[in-house]
Order: C-alpha cells, then sequence, then structure tokens
C-alpha cells in the first residue's frame, strides 16, 4: 500500500515537473527572435543593465511570473515608395519604387528593434516609407532629369546611403531599393525625348524606307526567280508527261510484248521438251536396241572366238596326241594285226553259226505264218498291224514333222480338220498294209489276183521310208 501511494506521488511529481518544464521552456523559431525581459542581463555588444535577454534559434528556460517573453519577427518587409520631388531644375517630378527591409540579425539590431518597434511592427513600413521621402525629395533636389534618367542607380545609390544611418539606428536593414519609375506631369522628358523621337522617326522612315526598297528588290528578284522557277517546272513537268506518256506507251504494250515473250518461252519449252524427248527416245533405243544388239553381237564374237579357240586348241590336241600315238602305233600294229585276226576267224565262225540260227528261224516263223494266214488272214493281219502301228503312225505323221509354221485359219474347227485328214491317211495306210499282207503268200510272193496292187511309192515309202521334205501347211476352210 506505501509503494503504490510512493509510487504514485512519484509520477505525479514527474508529471509535475514535466509541466513545469513545458512551461518554462521556449524555443525560438528562425524567423524570430524572443525577447525575454525581468532580468539583468550581460551580452556581447550591449551595453550592461539592459533589463533584457535576446535568444534566437535556440530554447531557454523562463521562470513564470518572474520574466516576461516576447516575439520580435524577423521576417522580410516591404514599403512602396510614392514621392513627389523636385529636381535642381525646379521641374516637379514623382518617383515611384520600392524598399525591402528586415531587423538586422545582430543582437544590436534586434535591441534596437526591440525598443522602437516590439509592440509596433506594423507601422514598421510607415515609418520606412517616412524615413525614404524625406531622404528622395532631398537627393532629388540637387539633381537634374537627366541625371535622374541616365544613371538611375546613382539615385539609388545616394537613397540607400543616406538612409543607411537613420536605418541602422532603428534596428533595420535594406535589403533591396528599386526606383520603378518617374512621373513627369509637365511634359518635360516628353519634350526633352521629342528630338530623339523625331530622329528616331526619322530614322525609321528612312529605315523603312531603305526597307521598302529593299523589300521590292528582294520581291522583285523573288518574283523572278518565281518565275524561273515556275518555267523549271513547267519544263520538268513537260519531261515529266513525256515520260509519263512514254511508260504508258511502253505499259499498253506490255501486254502484246509478255504474251509474245509467253508464247516465245512457250516454244522454247516445247523446243527443249522435244528435244529432250527426242534424247530420251535415242537413250532409250540406245538401251533397248543398240545395247542388246551390241551384247549380242559381242556375244557371238566371243563365242565363235571361244569355238575357234576350241577348234584350234582340239586341233593341237589332237595333232600333240597323233605325234604321239604315231609313236606307239608301230609296236601296236603288230599285236593288233595278231588279235584282228584271231578275233576274224572267231568272228567268222561266230556269223556262220548265227547265220544258220536265223535262217532257220525265219523259216519256222514263215511257216507258222503261213499257216496262221491259211487258216485266219484278218487276225493275222491285225496282229501284225497292231505291230507295226506306231511305226505306220509315225510315218504319217513325219508328213508333218519337217513342217516350219502351220497356220490354223479356222481355230478349233481347222484343228480337227488336221486331225481328221492325218487319221485319213492313217487309215489309208492301214488299208494300203492289209492289202499289202493279204497279197503276200508265206514266201513272199505276190498277191492273189483280184487284189489291189500296191503303188510303187507307197511301197517303197513304207519300205525304205522317203527323203524328209519341209513344208509349209496352211489349214483352214479352204484346205
Amino acid at each position: 500500500m506505501g509503494l503504490g501511494i510512493l509510487a504514485g506521488v512519484v509520477v505525479g511529481a514527474v508529471a509535475v515537473l514535466i509541466a513545469l518544464f513545458k512551461l518554462m521552456w521556449r524555443v525560438a523559431e528562425p524567423n524570430e527572435a524572443l525577447i525575454i525581459s525581468g532580468s539583468n542581463h550581460k551580452m556581447e555588444g550591449l551595453g550592461e543593465g539592459m533589463g533584457f535577454r535576446i535568444v534566437t534559434g535556440r530554447g531557454t528556460l523562463v521562470v513564470p511570473g518572474v520574466q516576461a517573453v516576447r516575439k520580435l519577427s524577423l521576417d522580410l518587409n516591404e514599403t512602396q515608395l510614392s514621392v513627389e520631388c523636385v529636381t535642381h531644375q525646379g521641374i516637379p517630378l514623382k518617383v515611384r519604387g520600392v524598399v525591402i527591409f528586415k531587423v538586422g540579425d545582430d543582437f544590436v539590431s534586434i535591441a534596437n528593434a526591440a525598443r522602437r518597434f516590439l509592440d509596433q511592427q506594423k507601422l514598421m513600413s510607415e515609418r520606412v516609407h517616412i524615413v525614404f521621402a524625406g531622404h528622395l525629395r532631398a537627393i532629388v533636389g540637387g539633381l537634374t532629369v537627366e541625371d535622374m534618367i541616365r544613371d538611375r542607380e546613382k539615385l539609388t545609390g545616394q537613397a540607400r546611403s543616406a538612409c543607411g544611418t537613420e536605418m541602422e539606428k532603428l534596428g533595420l536593414i535594406v535589403d533591396s531599393l528599386q526606383i520603378h519609375e518617374i512621373e513627369d506631369p509637365t511634359g518635360y522628358i516628353k519634350n526633352l525625348a521629342a528630338p530623339h523621337a523625331a530622329a528616331v522617326q526619322r530614322d525609321a522612315r528612312i529605315a523603312q524606307a531603305e526597307a521598302n526598297r529593299r523589300a521590292t528588290e528582294a520581291e522583285q528578284q523573288a518574283a523572278a526567280r518565281m518565275s524561273e522557277a515556275t518555267r523549271d517546272s513547267e519544263i520538268l513537268q513537260a519531261g515529266y508527261q513525256a515520260e509519263r506518256d512514254q511508260a504508258s506507251a511502253k505499259a499498253r504494250q506490255a501486254g502484246p510484248l509478255a504474251d509474245a515473250a509467253a508464247r516465245q518461252e512457250v516454244v522454247v519449252q516445247e523446243t527443249r521438251v522435244a528435244e529432250l524427248e527426242g534424247h530420251r527416245k535415242e537413250q532409250q533405243l540406245q538401251a533397248e536396241v543398240r545395247k542388246p544388239a551390241d551384247a549380242l553381237a559381242y556375244e557371238r564374237r566371243t563365242l565363235a572366238e571361244a569355238e575357234r579357240d576350241a577348234r584350234i586348241s582340239a586341233a593341237e590336241a589332237e595333232a600333240k596326241e597323233t605325234e604321239l600315238a604315231s609313236a606307239a602305233a608301230a609296236t601296236a600294229t603288230r599285236v593288233t594285226g595278231e588279235a584282228e585276226a584271231a578275233a576274224a576267224h572267231a568272228k567268222g565262225l561266230a556269223i556262220a553259226e548265227a547265220t544258220r540260227a536265223k535262217g532257220l528261224a525265219e523259216a519256222e516263223s514263215i511257216k507258222a505264218r503261213a499257216a496262221a494266214l491259211a487258216e485266219n488272214q484278218e487276225a493275222v493281219v491285225a496282229q501284225q498291224l497292231a505291230e507295226k502301228w506306231p511305226e505306220i503312225v509315225g510315218a504319217g505323221a513325219s508328213a508333218f514333222g519337217n513342217v516350219d509354221q502351220m497356220v490354223l485359219l479356222n481355230g478349233a474347227d481347222g484343228m480337227a480338220e488336221m486331225f481328221a485328214k492325218a487319221l485319213t491317211m492313217g487309215g489309208t495306210g492301214l488299208g494300203l498294209a492289209r492289202q499289202l499282207l493279204a497279197n503276200m503268200n508265206p514266201h513272199g510272193a505276190a498277191a492273189p489276183s483280184g487284189a489291189a496292187p500296191v503303188p510303187p511309192s507307197v511301197a517303197s515309202s513304207v519300205a525304205q521310208g522317203s527323203e524328209p521334205r519341209r513344208e509349209e501347211i496352211t489349214v483352214g476352210d479352204d484346205v
């Protein structure tokens, strides 16, 4: 409980101290000076016992009730000057200008301004105007109008110098003094400027005339150049028009020329195509005809040369073999002669024996055939024909064997007709064979009377065969 009260007391004391500090602490702004009165202070540049203290740009403690604090503004101020003056020549003038001033930054100026304007800061501009008005009248009274006009800076400098001491006593400094205008109600300045104005007007008129002359000359030259430019432009336009007409003519001719060029190109391409086609056909003939022919000729030539070389080699081998065999021929001749003599003797004996046996067999066969013919002639003839049928058919087909080409004009009918004729020829041969066998006796005698004689050509063909003859047979409706 006691600690809480103690803490509250401490907090309250701190709060009171903070409040008192805030109440006693004063801070001067950059554009102001604090004038603290109520105590004696000695400051540099100021007399002793001034009775107030000046604070700028910092804070200070002020004891309430003992000391009083007021603020003096250090801002810029201005006053408009409008002063009626009389020159050294007695000419009344009215000078208008502006004065920009402020309280000086040093403590002396602040102290002087505080003593004079601390409670009357709004009247500061009026007091400055009064000071400058009096000094301007005095300065202008010693100058002529010409001096004021020609050297206005002189007027400004003299006014600032004349007011400098009084402004310093007031604690003020002048930042700027400008004379805006000098009014002349009598027209002296205007009359003073008249000769110069006339001269200026004269010079201006002369200059204007000269400018007009030059302008006229320039206009004439410009007109001449314009005419020249117009001429050149028309010439160029004519040239351009000619070029356009030429281009139009070329454009109108471009279509036919393009068609002709296109047709020419087509003809050229067709010619190239024809040349390529001819070249292709030539290459094709080279590949399909000439090269195979050359290959065939080369093959035949190679085969012929090979055959010739083979014959030459065979002849050489045969000659060499003959040469080799001739050496042994003499030795073998004797042996061969003896062997041939013995073989001939044995062969003669064998042939004689075989001839006797064959004769006996043929005799027996003829005898049996004669007996068979006597008993059944047709059966014997048919058996013999059956045995000889392949030979008979082969003899009949030999007529077609030598035919190189056979042309069938009516297709299957022609083929059937051809086979029918072949069979007819075979039948005819069969009849002739039967007649021949029927007319033969067992000993090969002639056929009995009443039988048809066998044509000599047929008999000769059957017995000995004929010389082969190649023919071309055309089988058709007209054959």
